[in-house]
């Protein structure tokens, strides 16, 4: 369900004479788009990370094992810190054995793994803004879908014409941004790869949600998203080891290794800064940052070899009018969220 919350009562002054009170509202919502615009950089910043140890060592699943590996030990260690959260990690089993958490609800992991994996595999190949392209536009097509179905909301979102209209410019930046390449070999699978990884993203907000409520901490639902995601990558390289198909050597470029950790970071500041904006203002401001700040790091590192062409721009500006129109509320919605 779609609710705006209010900004911080303190950096808002009522006066009903000179109306300061909106004045202070729009200031501190507009300090909040602009910081969510800036977290959204996070995610391009962690596919260029990710994207270049898997085009160092040659082996994207190598590459999502270790970024996957390195969230996971930092969230081994905030979530086992505290006790409060120490035990409700360790009620997981229980609730699992009793059905209180369905078990499909603990495969959002899987989701996380999948865009991860198709960091280390075609960021090197597409770029950074033509990959966050296409992984922005599966996620608005899959949002599309899960609204309509209620699958992230108690409220099912019909598909208006204004959604579908969304969805098929999501759709259509992601056919103008890999149009440069469309010459290169297997540009089209490299592209594919992203776009199915965001449509597995849309639904992986509900399965994280529905372990939350059952373990009562977010912190832990994000911990086992990514004890999950890592298992089953982990799992991939080692039956492709066993197979003596695997063969890497680490890099010592520390940066490399940062890849969880900025997710971790980007999933910290949208959870913060969502109370303050509301998921829809959050979502297409997060939006913006992802599409603009991968424009961004194409732009001023020639080193990554790969060309901003003017319809990579008009795609990016393209996905954020898609997410934008893909976001505005259907009347069901809005009637749901009056008191």
């Amino acid at each position: 369900m779609t609710s705006v919350s209010p900004p911080d009562p303190s950096l808002v002054r009522t006066d009903p004479s000179t109306g300061t009170g909106r004045t202070g509202r729009n200031t501190a919502t507009a300090l909040l788009v602009v910081a969510t615009i800036l977290a959204g950089m996070l995610s391009p910043l962690q596919s260029t990370v990710n994207g270049a140890l898997g085009d160092t060592i040659d082996d994207g699943n190598a590459a999502a094992v270790i970024s996957f590996g390195s969230g996971l030990l930092l969230m081994a260690i905030i979530v086992f810190a505290r006790p409060t959260t120490r035990r409700q990690a360790l009620s997981l089993p229980r609730q699992l054995r009793t059905g209180n958490l369905p078990w499909w609800n603990c495969l959002a992991g899987l989701c996380g793994g999948a865009v991860v994996l198709s960091e280390g595999v075609s960021v090197g190949a597409l770029g950074v803004a033509v990959f966050q392209i296409a992984l922005v536009s599966g996620m608005i097509v899959s949002g599309v879908i899960c609204d309509r179905f209620g699958v992230t909301s108690e409220v099912k979102q019909p598909l208006s014409p204004t959604r579908l209209l969304g969805a098929v410019l999501a759709i259509a930046a992601t056919v103008l941004a890999i149009l440069p390449s469309f010459h290169v070999p297997g540009t089209i699978a490299f592209a594919l790869l992203p776009f199915a990884a965001g449509l597995l993203a849309g639904w992986q907000p509900a399965g994280n949600s529905a372990v939350a409520r059952s373990t009562g901490s977010m912190l832990v639902s994000i911990g086992f998203n990514f004890l999950v995601g890592f298992t089953v990558l982990l799992l991939g390289l080692l039956v492709r080891m066993a197979a003596g198909s695997v063969d890497f050597t680490l890099p010592s470029t520390w940066w490399m290794y940062t890849g969880g950790i900025l997710g971790l970071l980007s999933i910290a500041f949208m959870a913060l800064l969502v109370r303050g904006l509301g998921l829809l203002l959050l979502g297409l401001s997060s939006v913006a940052g992802q599409l603009l700040g991968s424009l961004v790091l194409d732009t001023v590192n020639p080193s990554l070899g790969h060309t901003v062409h003017v319809v990579t721009v008009i795609g990016t500006v393209l996905g954020i009018v898609a997410a934008g129109i893909a976001m505005i509320p259907s009347r069901t919605q809005q009637a749901a969220d009056r008191p």
